[in-house]
């Protein structure tokens, strides 16, 4: 009786030796799968958020070799935004939205439209009397360029795979010129990006369309009249991304919208903390990069 019982305890044993075996080689296989699947995805949009302080300038590498530029930072960025864009092989943009008129989303945008070649211009009818407003309009006429409204309902790009489509501005009005800002809600296959410009919650709260997204460019450098708890969780972003200054006199990004990306989940990335933030993806997956590039 106690041989069978040393000969059952041993089987036992062997079985559940084998199966831990099995487990674990099947668990080893699926992380290596999903790592596989991540480092080797074909990138097909790649958006690039720059690192140009206390300003705002995002850079879209599309299919077919199309570019979209969203705002161009400031003056002393212009230099550093074209030989950001020429390294990476392009001499075109095809589509070229300024949110809004303040600087240090256009401060940059009149050498950036002499320098390539633009073929769609998109601005919002916001009028400001400032020199650096005014020049940016005359270089789109010196280069014979229309400018498209940029508001809630235009369509940019309507693609099998693609859409890129301003959700905002809704009203035609506004006190605040911030609330002008074309915002922006890019779908590449099963991966939507929302950039919101400065839009404060004013804006936000106008937008009826399906605003749900798996990255968010931060509406307002991360400021507490931005990025309200119940736009939050209507985007319910896996990823957030704020343009900002190192320690910038707003002191940007606000303590309660960091609690509020956290609370719905978001992992967040800053330029003033990470640099330029390169955002992949194939349409399913996302793969984010960081470098920290000091602006010369």
């Amino acid at each position: 009786m106690k041989k069978n019982n040393n000969k059952i305890l041993t089987i036992i044993v062997l079985v559940i030796a084998i199966i831990g075996y099995l487990f674990s080689d099947n668990l080893t296989n699926s992380y290596a799968n999903e790592a596989n699947a991540f480092n080797e995805i074909e990138e097909v949009i790649t958006v690039h958020y720059l690192d140009v302080g206390q300003a705002d300038s995002i850079f879209i590498e599309l299919e077919d070799n199309k570019t979209m530029l969203i705002d161009a930072g400031e003056l002393e960025d212009s230099d550093y935004i074209i030989d950001y864009i020429n390294n990476l092989g392009y001499n075109k943009i095809n589509f070229l939205v300024a949110t809004h008129p303040h600087a240090d989303h256009i401060g940059g945008m009149q050498k950036v439209v002499k320098n390539f070649e633009v073929d769609n211009v998109y601005m919002p009818k916001a009028l400001t009397n400032t020199k650096t407003y005014e020049n940016l309009l005359k270089e789109i006429d010196n280069k014979n360029l229309k400018i498209k409204t940029a508001k809630a309902g235009v369509t940019i790009v309507d693609d099998d795979n693609l859409d890129i489509d301003i959700i905002a501005p809704n009203s035609n009005t506004y006190e605040d010129l911030n609330n002008y800002s074309a915002c922006i809600k890019l779908t590449y296959q099963n991966i939507t990006y929302l950039f919101m410009g400065d839009a404060e919650s004013l804006s936000e709260n106008e937008i009826k369309t399906d605003i749900k997204a798996d990255v968010l460019k931060v509406g307002h450098h991360g400021s507490d009249t931005s990025s309200s708890v119940s736009f939050l969780k209507k985007v319910n972003p896996s990823y957030a991304i704020i343009s900002v200054g190192e320690d910038n006199s707003y002191n940007h990004p606000k303590k309660e919208v960091l609690d509020r990306l956290k609370k719905v989940g978001a992992t967040i990335y800053r330029t003033d903390l990470n640099g330029n933030i390169v955002v992949k993806t194939d349409g399913n997956n996302i793969k984010i990069e960081t470098t920290k590039i000091a602006l010369s």
